[in-house]
């Protein structure tokens, strides 16, 4: 049986997790794939901590040099994070011809380009499954099983941490804050929640996506993000009146030969399937040509989930060497050209929305914000206007109460300069809130 050995560079919750599977599992491995996959070699900065998967002494690296210049070595598994230095870990394993397995998906939305062209002009293979939701096989899926389809879209819930943390508000009607605090002490979000919490982490999911299903490169500086850092309970409720449950959403589609990418906290249909994904589970939904839309479902974060798709990934590789063949296979990894995509400019979606005026309770409030909206072709679907008072303001003391409306399809440019034109016309007494709705309409 043919032997393919591996070098990890990373020892923490996913590193550990690889390690678990490859000598626990290694001959079920080498049964299904045929192949015998040996863990060599691992490497991390500090060995003197407990590790929930010890290892053996011969198999500590205590330098890089041990792994990039070890020939019996064929594949370097990159579980670091960061960007800088995996980027130079990457670009000198290439350089000793060595494949490369990794999960991290923010230096692959940021530099991936250049990676890429690089392992292509030698040969080598980069797998990069557990880069994208875990351990649900997304990318596989784009790159093979679903070969025969122009994708017209992408969209789904990249991020656990966001989804427990809008599940329980959803749910319970509690701030973000709050929430947000059991995540941490759950171990759900990190002591730092930044790249979660901000959008960056499933902007990143959703770029390397959107490379992969559009065939060229998406320059992750073009993508729009926003977070759910400012989402109030309020929203979640009054959305929830209309029919709609909120979610952080990445998305990206082709039209026109632009590919629009974006990802923020959107209004979905209640029935829709991906409002059914609650807590830290992700989903993915894929809509081609010719098989219509399908959904992807599983946990996207997790030390075995995502050793899973690692694994999954030198077995795929593995296989490729143990036959002795090099370009006569696919070598490149990603289905694109080497060209920029055009991306759609931010002012050019169109979309409904979701707008919360904050307004004095007096009447005329609702007839002036229609004469705006149809000043910029905004038509009205439906309207809510509570008793409810949020406040009150101005030298009498006026009630402050919300008003909502839930918009037609319209263009983001029309929509931000009525809100513009309203708000400088002081019809409102604090900043409107804007939530984007995804809901087809016929």
């Amino acid at each position: 049986m043919k032997e393919v050995n591996v070098g990890i560079v990373g020892y923490g919750v996913v590193g550990n997790g690889v390690a678990k599977i490859l000598e626990e599992k290694n001959d079920l491995l080498a049964k299904k794939a045929g192949i015998r996959i040996n863990l060599k070699k691992v490497f991390t900065r500090n060995w003197n901590k407990t590790f929930p998967y010890p290892l053996s002494e011969e198999k500590k690296a205590h330098s890089l040099d041990e792994l990039l210049q070890d020939k019996d070595i064929h594949i370097i598994v990159e579980l670091t994070g960061g960007i800088d230095f995996p980027y130079d870990l990457m670009i000198k394993s290439i350089k000793n011809g060595k494949h490369i397995v990794t999960a991290n998906k923010a230096l692959l939305a940021e530099k991936g380009k250049d990676i890429f062209i690089e392992a292509e002009k030698k040969g080598i293979r980069i797998g990069f499954e557990a880069a994208v939701a875990g351990g649900i096989p997304i990318i596989r899926s784009l790159r093979e099983g679903l070969i025969a389809n122009k994708i017209q879209k992408i969209y789904g819930i990249l991020n656990g941490t966001t989804n427990f943390i809008l599940t329980k508000m959803f749910r319970e009607g509690r701030d973000f804050g709050s929430v947000l605090k059991e995540a941490q002490d759950l171990g759900y979000a990190e002591a730092d929640p930044t790249l979660d919490i901000n959008g960056t982490d499933a902007a990143h999911k959703i770029t390397i996506l959107a490379s992969l299903s559009y065939g060229g490169f998406v320059d992750f500086s073009g993508v729009y993000v926003e977070g759910i850092e400012n989402i109030n309970s309020l929203d979640i409720d009054l959305g929830r009146e209309l029919g709609y449950t909120l979610k952080l959403i990445a998305i990206a589609k082709l039209h026109n030969g632009e590919v629009e990418v974006r990802v923020h906290p959107t209004f979905l249909p209640s029935e829709h399937p991906l409002s059914k994904v609650d807590g830290v589970y992700n989903a993915v939904m894929v809509e081609g040509d010719s098989v219509g839309e399908t959904m992807f479902y599983g946990k996207g974060a997790g030390s075995l989930p995502t050793a899973s798709a690692v694994v999954s990934d030198i077995v795929d590789i593995g296989k490729s060497i143990a036959l002795g063949v090099g370009r006569e296979i696919e070598v490149t990894s990603m289905n694109w050209e080497h060209r920029d995509l055009s991306l759609t400019k931010t002012s050019d979606f169109y979309t409904r929305y979701y707008l919360r005026f904050t307004v004095p309770d007096v009447t005329g409030i609702l007839a002036k914000v229609s004469a705006v909206f149809a000043k910029y072709n905004i038509s009205i679907a439906a309207v809510i206007q509570k008793e409810k008072v949020l406040s009150f303001a101005g030298e009498t003391k006026e009630k402050v109460v919300p008003l909502v409306i839930l918009t037609h399809t319209a263009s983001e440019n029309n929509i931000q300069k009525a809100i513009k034109e309203i708000e400088n016309q002081k019809i409102t007494v604090e900043k409107t809130v804007l939530i984007r709705v995804e809901d087809e309409e016929k």
